[in-house]
């Protein structure tokens, strides 16, 4: 079974940058893909990045590529979201979540996913 928690998010100032982190306290992360996933107050909730359990492969919508960076620290077994060049249209809730394999970008295919948390950015 996994259990996940996100770290504290924050508010910043557009060009800002922010990391978050997300902590499995169960069932490690080699027996499963990685995602971060975010939702706007009256949007939908849409896939931000994906990493594998080895972190080889990673994948990131085209609002946030070249700007986020997914990895993961097995040995902490946590996964992490470097956010850089922040932009107040990156304002959601921002949540972890696992996948029986790779490359998905549909939330429907995550089984487990974390409480969620606030990112703020400010123009």
């Amino acid at each position: 079974q996994v259990q996940l928690a996100e770290s504290e998010g924050g508010l910043v100032q557009a060009g800002d940058s922010l990391s978050v982190s997300c902590t499995n306290s169960g069932r490690p992360f080699s027996y499963y893909a990685m995602g971060w996933f975010r939702q706007a107050p009256g949007k939908e909730r849409e896939f931000v990045a994906a990493i594998s359990w080895d972190g080889g492969r990673t994948d990131y919508a085209d609002s946030v590529k070249g700007r986020f960076t997914i990895f993961t620290n097995n040995a902490k077994n946590t996964l992490y979201l470097e956010m850089n060049s922040l932009k107040p249209e990156d304002t959601a809730v921002y949540y972890c979540a696992a996948a029986a394999s790779y490359g998905s970008r549909r939330s429907d295919q995550y089984l487990f996913w974390g409480q969620g948390t606030q990112v703020t950015v400010s123009s």
